[in-house]
């Protein structure tokens, strides 16, 4: 089941509002990560705002090296030409720390930017801080303009979207 159409507020917790609608803007965020380029983890700031122009996806996960986290985030990184091939870059945003993403980066080769939303600001922003685990696994594809283009909220976390789902919208996406 997809929370693509939520209610004004979420009904788990009031205080979360409800995933941003398709083509609206969304929120800018400042968020701490870093990115694995040959050896080293290059760590900085990551800006949303700094990315208009270029389409992105925001590929938000409940923790570092569990095991469908893995394989997504292992997924993606092996898909990098074909999210460039469509002009887009991933960021995989989740609650642990920057140490934590670059352990789990080097262990798994992971060549994507990984963002520290340890407070969970972003997901709460983003509507999709849930009870008990922490946050749901979404993914949201960020149009050029700062809009959102698409996005798949997952209830239970156990299955992802897959690169091909991903670069056909980012493709219908440079289409429209």
């Amino acid at each position: 089941m997809l929370l693509r159409d939520r209610p004004a507020t979420n009904p788990e917790d009031p205080s979360v509002p409800p995933t941003p609608a398709p083509r609206t803007p969304l929120a800018d965020f400042t968020l701490p990560g870093g990115v694995l380029t040959d050896d080293a983890f290059v760590r900085g700031d990551y800006t949303l705002s700094t990315r208009r122009g270029r389409p992105l996806v925001l590929a938000f996960y409940p923790g570092d090296d569990t095991p469908v986290c893995t394989k997504q985030l292992c997924s993606y990184s092996s898909g990098l030409d074909a999210f460039a091939d469509t002009g887009a870059e991933v960021w995989g945003i989740s609650p642990q720390s920057v140490d934590s993403h670059e352990a789990f980066a080097r262990k798994h080769g992971l060549r994507m930017p990984l963002l520290a939303d340890t407070d969970r600001s972003v997901a709460k922003a983003f509507g999709i801080t849930a009870p008990g685990i922490g946050l749901r696994r979404a993914v949201f594809i960020v149009a050029p303009d700062g809009t959102l283009h698409w996005k798949h909220v997952s209830l239970l976390g156990a299955t992802f979207q897959n690169t091909d789902t991903l670069t056909r919208e980012l493709k219908a996406l440079s289409a429209s």
